[in-house]
This record gives structure tokens, C-alpha cells and sequence, in this order.
């Protein structure tokens, strides 16, 4: 898409693309996979703090404090990610609706959820995650993008260590999953 500027000058997407060695279908693949999971880390993001500001019950404090950790865990995601497809020459999301379109991850407009409830639902959305970032470092090994896959890996290990915690914080007093 152009865009004429007041000056005169025509800027496409060629304009914002920044040189890379990867190749022009690897960094096609590679953002429209970071764009997707991009996705998901603001919609991920955005049901964690909501879950967070709606918490109540004896546990109040302690899921609380959790949920605020993990929603920032969850944000400081977002920027790197962004700018990994930009540093290989691709784009971006641009907008809340673009994020709409694109996300995998529900959202959870109910009106009252059960504090066990938000916390089984961000454990499988955690899960969720992982498996889409696993997929993503695919896209990356296949192009040889060591950079990208480097980052997923360690947000792998941050989104598996959510999961056991909320795995943990969702387990009845014998144990079991309620």
C-alpha cells in the first residue's frame, strides 16, 4: 500500500523494509507468525489484568499479586516481538482491530467469573501459548532465523513456568484438578 506524503514523496512497504540476509518468503512468514503472536500476547495480556482487577475471595491478595506478574511478564513480550519483525525488514500490527482480527487467545467479557475459573482459563491460555510460540521458532529453524528463535525459547520457559503456577494455584487439596 502507497502513501503520498505532503512533500510528494510515495512511501510503501518497501520504504520501512530493513535490510536482512533472510530471504524475501522468510520474512514474509516470519512476521505474519510474529504478528499472530503478537496477537495473542495483547489479547493474553489484556484477560490477565482484567482477571486481575475482577479477583476477589480469600486468595484475594495472593492471585492478585500473581496476576499482576504474569500480565507483566506477558506485556514486556509485546515490544521485542514487534520489533523483531522489524529488524528482519517485515511489519507489524498497527491497531486494537488489527489485534481482533488476529488473535487466537478468547477474550472473557463476562460480567463475574470464579476466581478458579480465571486461573484454569489462563492456565490453558498459557498452554495455548506456548504451543504458538513453538510453532513460530518452526518458521524460524526453517529460514535459519537463530535470532527470533532465541527469544521464543526463553519466552517458552516464562509461559511453561505461568502454567505450572496457575496448574498449581487450580489443584484441589488432594491434588487432583478440580
Amino acid at each position: 500500500m502507497s502513501k503520498t506524503t505532503s512533500a510528494g514523496k510515495t512511501h510503501t512497504r518497501e520504504y520501512l523494509g530493513t535490510p536482512t540476509d533472510l530471504t524475501a518468503e522468510a520474512t514474509k512468514d516470519i512476521s505474519a507468525a510474529l504478528s499472530g503472536l503478537l496477537a495473542d500476547a495483547f489479547a493474553l495480556y489484556m484477560k490477565t489484568k482484567n482477571f486481575h482487577w475482577h479477583m476477589s475471595g480469600r486468595h484475594f491478595r495472593d492471585y492478585h499479586l500473581l496476576l499482576d506478574e504474569h500480565a507483566t511478564q506477558i506485556f514486556a513480550m509485546t515490544d521485542p516481538i514487534a520489533e523483531r519483525a522489524r529488524k528482519i525488514g517485515g511489519t507489524t500490527l498497527r491497531s486494537i482491530g488489527q489485534i481482533s482480527k488476529q488473535q487466537r487467545i478468547l477474550d472473557n467479557d463476562a460480567d463475574y467469573v470464579e476466581p478458579q475459573d480465571m486461573l484454569a482459563e489462563l492456565r490453558d491460555d498459557n498452554k495455548q501459548l506456548t504451543s504458538s510460540l513453538r510453532q513460530v521458532h518452526n518458521v524460524c529453524d526453517e529460514y535459519g532465523d537463530v535470532a527470533t528463535a532465541s527469544l521464543l525459547e526463553t519466552w517458552i520457559d516464562e509461559t511453561e513456568r505461568r502454567t505450572w503456577f496457575l496448574f498449581e494455584a487450580t489443584r484441589d487439596t488432594f491434588g487432583h484438578n478440580e
